[in-house]
């Protein structure tokens, strides 16, 4: 696993916990030479987790559209920036360049994110692992959603045993390493 796509919040959200799951997941990476790809952005839980692969020596690709790059403020410290035309050719190029795709808190952006890649992933378009750090049982909602939506027959078990879930960057990345 060389690259590891994060999807998260351009805010910190309301709980000081997320913004430190971003930063140690940002120190996770770093540690294990594995590089970020992310939204490009220099605020909230994206900043923080690039910051901290930054801080740490890791490499960093953002890729921010021209939309955002002034609302989210481009991060100018990364690695590497790409400023692309459109949220479409972001995700695209953001799905090019990772192994694997984490998911932290966010709002609607990041579950955009998140069910574009774990739809691409249950028609086969991908067989990368997506997992999702429940950072203070954040994603709880989503999950208790997915489990009704299999009890209900529209989703298949399969699919939703393909999205997992833990609580701690090092047990999240370790997981992810044995589904490569």
């Amino acid at each position: 696993m060389n690259r590891v796509a994060v999807f998260c919040g351009s805010r910190e959200g309301a709980d000081p916990l997320y913004i430190q799951a971003a930063r140690d997941l940002g120190r996770t990476l770093a540690a294990r030479n594995i590089g970020l790809v992310y939204g490009g952005s220099s605020i909230g839980l994206m900043g923080a987790v690039a910051d901290e692969v930054l801080l740490h020596g890791g490499n960093v690709l953002g890729i921010i559209p021209t939309i955002l790059s002034n609302r989210e403020i481009s991060h100018q410290k990364v690695t590497e920036l790409k400023v692309v035309n459109s949220m479409h050719e972001r995700k695209a190029l953001i799905y090019d360049s990772s192994d694997a795709f984490v998911i932290l808190p966010g709002g609607i952006g990041t579950l955009d994110e998140f069910f574009e890649i774990f739809t691409w992933h249950a028609i086969g378009q991908h067989n990368k692992p997506v997992g999702i750090l429940n950072v203070n049982k954040y994603y709880d909602p989503l999950l208790h959603l997915l489990d009704h939506m299999v009890e209900q027959k529209f989703l298949p078990s399969a699919h939703r045993t393909a999205i997992f879930s833990e609580d701690s960057s090092e047990q999240l990345i370790n997981k992810m390493k044995t589904r490569i």
